[in-house]
């Protein structure tokens, strides 16, 4: 919720989105930093009073879904949203409180006093919560709702939505600074707005979806593979308007093997052209894609064991090692999976990656931002703030020039010379980048291994190199996983859990 927010939520809708989510200022983790919590966002009246409007304005309103969070706590607050035009609205500090939070404020510490956010087993012991604890609570604002509807006289939900002309400012007495408030654009009903019809999602849009190439061509090209684990070869061409190809293939594949999907390459994908937004967004496992061309922003967006591979056409004249080949915040929040990239990628790359193998000739800003796991190699320069908010995972750069030391963000992480192991994880990563690709690049290193290896480093967040540390030393000695866990816990943060 800010200023604009309207005209953001008119773009979107236009986009053909099916649910516009205005979060006020209120609500939120309690990890986030305090002068967040205090001084960012505005509240959710404001959003969803300019949203609800500005999409009315523009006859885009009864297309989607409005919907609001931000410390919905009763009845009255529902309807009020209501009102002002939100007809979805999300909970989570009410339900929190019930199930026993007590709002500490250390959702980021892993130390939550009544097991809600922890992962360490001696403390999730003390959970106490229930999910008939939320089940009440829900009732009760259900029971509260249902009090305030019988005052202003409807019988359902969907009479109230926008509907502001039954709300009024509170008058003050005695208040000269309340006295100066003024709510008008709050509560200001559009004249274009003249029936029910128009104030709430009454019409569900066409999103195309069999034009896709995935229900026209992938998915019975496809068949044999998901219904009886066939093996499949094809190469096709693709364009830029070929967005998220692969996703609802790998939701079949999903659907019928779950998260184990098929065997290796069970299905081979070679594609020409361009790839539009997402291309191979949480891929399943068994399923390689190779772009042969280029491809726009969040390629493999959540991948999810799937291979990608991209390298430039046959006949570019361009040297790939030295050229954009990938858009920006490619592999977000990737989760298993491999890719391999000759040629340089933009933006945010890997960012939140937390499980995937990747290697690629070079990144722009921010690299493996807030990076939970996984291992990177780039295999060439870095833009600036490489590694910011990074707190698992591995990456190893190709320092060439020496200057990588100026461009990495070293908040969390450690810079250190690769050790042995890191030299044999390298060169197998090279290995399969080169088979995969055919890089000239990494064929070069590879060459001269044994002194190309001197100019890579190592990026590791420090905590998280002393969990592991610790955790492989437990478990080198019989420790069960949940102990050793425990152990590397206590021994990084000093503080004894009983």
């Amino acid at each position: 919720s800010e200023a604009g927010v309207g005209t953001i939520a008119v773009g979107v809708a236009k986009g053909r989105a099916d649910v516009i989510l205005i979060s006020g200022y209120d609500g939120g983790t309690g990890a986030a930093p305090r002068t967040g919590v205090r001084h960012a966002g505005l509240p959710w009246e404001l959003g969803v009073a300019e949203t609800h409007q500005a999409l009315l304005m523009n006859n885009l309103r009864n297309r989607v879904v409005i919907e609001t969070d931000g410390k919905l706590l009763t009845g009255r607050d529902v309807a009020i949203a209501a009102l002002l035009g939100a007809e979805e609205y999300g909970f989570a500090t009410g339900p929190l409180i019930a199930i026993g939070c007590v709002m500490m404020r250390v959702c980021n510490l892993d130390t939550c006093p009544v097991g809600v956010a922890t992962q360490n087993p001696k403390l999730r012991a003390r959970f106490a919560g229930k999910p008939e604890y939320v089940e009440n609570f829900m009732r009760f604002v259900a029971q509260d709702l249902r009090e305030w509807m019988a005052k202003i006289g409807v019988k359902t939900v969907d009479e109230m939505i926008g509907h502001v002309e039954m709300l009024s400012q509170k008058k003050t007495t005695g208040n000269r600074k309340a006295d100066t408030v003024d709510l008008s654009s709050l509560l200001y009903q559009p004249k274009i707005c003249s029936n029910d019809y128009e104030r709430y999602h009454t019409e569900n849009q066409d999103h195309e979806l069999h034009k896709t190439l995935d229900m026209n061509t992938l998915l019975m090209l496809c068949a044999p593979a998901v219904k009886s684990g066939k093996r499949i070869s094809a190469r096709l061409a693709i364009r830029n308007t070929d967005r998220v190809t692969g996703t609802i293939l790998s939701s079949e594949i999903a659907r019928k093997y779950g998260e184990a999907g098929l065997a290796e390459d069970t299905i081979n994908l070679e594609f020409v052209g361009s790839a539009g937004q997402s291309f191979g967004a949480f891929l399943a496992p068994g399923v390689t894609m190779k772009l042969e061309g280029d491809s726009n922003d969040y390629i493999g967006k959540g991948l999810s064991g799937g291979k990608i591979i991209v390298v430039p056409p046959t006949d570019a004249a361009f040297n790939a090692s030295e050229n954009v080949i990938i858009g920006n915040v490619a592999f977000y929040g990737a989760i298993s999976g491999e890719a391999y990239i000759r040629g340089i990628a933009g933006e945010r790359f890997c960012v939140r990656n937390s499980g995937m193998s990747a290697v690629v000739e070079g990144v722009g800003d921010h690299g493996c931002e807030y990076m939970t796991g996984g291992c990177v190699v780039v295999l060439g320069e870095t833009g600036r703030n490489f590694a910011a908010g990074m707190s698992g995972g591995v990456a190893y750069v190709y320092d060439k020039n020496g200057d990588f030391n100026a461009r990495v963000n070293k908040a969390l992480v450690s810079v250190k010379a690769p050790d042995t192991s890191d030299a044999e994880k390298i060169k197998l990563m090279l290995t399969k980048h080169e088979a995969a690709t055919g890089s000239d690049t990494a064929r070069a290193v590879l060459d001269g291994f044994d002194n190309e290896i001197g100019k890579f480093v190592k990026v590791i967040p420090v905590d998280y190199e002393k969990v592991v540390t610790v955790m492989d030393e437990e478990r080198a000695k019989g420790t069960a996983y949940e102990d050793a866990m425990l152990i590397a816990f206590e021994n990084v943060t000093g503080k004894k859990v009983s």
